[in-house]
């Protein structure tokens, strides 16, 4: 086994030592102090160093160490190989920082040469741990001691290592204080990603939320009973006194009523590349999952139900074949999504999924396309290519509304809810009873049973303008993109949106707009 020993400082002489390199004994040293040295080597490759002739050595003797000068000279002995640097010899006059192997598997060693003065060089642990220990075992006050400590490890680490190893180790600080501020950067641009990235999906989440006001609920069936027995009872006098105080009102109402569409429809998100439609994200039994704010999670990933945001609206016939007029942003309805910028950015893209149309009197759905949008503004055209010839269309008029005329709006306020509204208590217990508030299923039984009807409210042209008509006529949501008609019951603008600050003032787009979507979509116009 090698033997530790302090170094002999006190005589002119260099002192010698053999540090352990490998094998069990690394990390120990053998200090040379004799004149004639043997070194032995057992099975476990542990050597032991001693005096020629001493008792103290068991094993068998491989090398013989000659104090010679300065140094020593080595020699093998009994035939057992010694290398020297690498390479196999006899004998050979040590150098410092010899590499010495005893045998062909025994421990590598290092020859260490160490004069009066020299300064012993020690590792960067040991600079470190004298330093922990100093500070646990100092009897100063902890701050000094904690000074102390540092300023020492830190005088050693100049004062002990090389100038190779301080720039080594300056650089490899650099590199990593380089690769640790890339790492936060990229955590933090990572979180920012996320962060934007889930806001966005919240916005669509948030939309797609806000499509409860179009799905219906067992307990919203329970309010509308009780609001038909009070508020929206009151809707239904209003129209007929509406009809009572007059015959042409009357009449127009009646003629228009079958060329007013009702429209519903919903869109979705796919992303463009791998053509996978956005979804509601699952558990493993097939349970929608909701965020901490109850917003529903979406993915790409999966096969939960695709995200599909529902919307109504209104359209009237313009034409014999089936053409349709609305507004923009009932045709593309994506548009005015305030998710839509966000998603696209993440290679998202709209998807129309179903658009149906219902006319009243028809009890079947028609499938609607877009024809043609307008750039200049709020209007769209549809077609509907299986519209049943007969029915009537609205015709435009010549002449724009002034400041005081009377008009008829028509459309479906508030979608579904309005419909329902006009039911009576039997038609919303039945549905409650069969639990059938599916967004398509209660539409299709409104037209079974003969409830889709617009309504219709009037009111007095407040101003116009070039490019709107502004009227007093109660509407909302649901009710974009129906006609507006004169007492000679022609459209003279189309419903586009409210101004609630303004007393529920109303904007409509004068029909000029719409006579030139017609002609630029190559149909006639009368």
């Amino acid at each position: 086994m090698a033997e530790n020993h302090d170094i002999p400082m006190t005589h002119d002489a260099a002192t010698a030592s053999l540090e352990i390199l490998t094998g069990p004994a690394r990390g120990t040293a053998s200090w040379l102090t004799g004149a004639t040295l043997e070194v032995s080597l057992n099975d476990a490759d542990m050597i032991r160093i001693a005096e020629a002739g001493s008792a103290a050595l068991q094993d068998g003797i491989v090398a013989r160490l000659h104090r010679s000068g300065d140094s020593y000279e080595i020699e093998a002995l009994n035939q057992n190989p010694l290398w020297i640097n690498g390479e196999r010899c006899a004998s050979k006059q040590l150098e410092a920082r010899d590499l010495i192997e005893f045998g062909d598997k025994g421990p590598l060693s290092r020859y260490r040469v160490y004069r009066q003065g020299d300064r012993i060089r020690r590792s960067l642990g040991d600079m470190l741990d004298d330093a922990i220990d100093y500070a646990r075992t100092s009897r100063r006050p902890r701050i000094e001691r904690l000074q102390r400590a540092v300023g020492d490890f830190c005088r050693d680490f100049v004062l002990e290592t090389t100038v190779l190893f301080r720039v080594s180790v300056i650089i490899a600080l650099i590199i990593l204080t380089f690769i640790a501020y890339q790492q936060y950067r990229s955590g933090v641009r990572l979180q920012q990603q996320a962060e934007i990235s889930a806001h966005q999906l919240e916005d669509f989440a948030r939309s797609l939320s806000r499509t409860s006001d179009e799905a219906l609920r067992p307990e919203d069936l329970n309010l509308l009973r009780q609001e038909i027995r009070h508020s929206l009872r009151d809707a239904a006098e209003r129209l007929q006194m509406l009809e009572r105080r007059s015959a042409a009102s009357t009449r127009i109402i009646a003629e228009a009523t079958r060329s007013i569409m009702f429209l519903q429809g919903s869109y979705g998100f796919r992303h463009v590349e791998s053509r996978r439609m956005l979804r509601y994200q699952v558990d493993a039994d097939g349970r929608p999952l909701f965020s901490i704010y109850g917003e529903p999670l979406l993915t790409l990933e999966g096969e939960g139900e695709i995200a599909r945001r529902q919307f109504t609206g209104t359209a009237f016939l313009v034409s014999p074949d089936g053409a349709l007029l609305t507004n923009r942003h009932v045709a593309l309805p994506w548009e005015y999504d305030s998710s839509l910028e966000t998603l696209v950015e993440q290679g998202m893209e709209p998807v129309s999924l179903r658009f149906l149309g219902y006319l009243p009197g028809t009890e079947r759905a028609f499938t609607v396309t877009l024809l043609k949008a307008s750039d200049a503004s709020d209007l769209a055209l549809l077609k509907c290519d299986d519209v049943v010839d007969g029915l009537p269309y609205l015709k435009f008029s010549n002449t724009l509304p002034r400041p005081g005329d009377e008009v008829i709006v028509m459309g479906y306020p508030t979608g579904l809810r309005g419909m329902l509204a006009q039911t009576g208590d039997s038609f919303l217990a039945d549905l409650q009873a069969e639990d059938s508030l599916d967004f398509w299923e209660v539409a299709e039984r409104l037209s079974r049973a003969k409830f889709i009807r617009p309504l219709a409210s009037r009111g007095i042209v407040g101003q116009r303008s070039a490019a709107t008509v502004v009227y007093d006529a109660d509407t909302t949501h649901g009710g974009s993109g129906g006609p507006v008609l004169d007492i000679d019951g022609e459209v003279v603008a189309i419903n586009a949106a409210i101004i609630p600050e303004y007393g529920g003032s109303n904007i409509g787009i004068p029909v000029d707009f719409a006579r030139q979507l017609l002609v630029d979509a190559g149909l006639p116009v009368e």
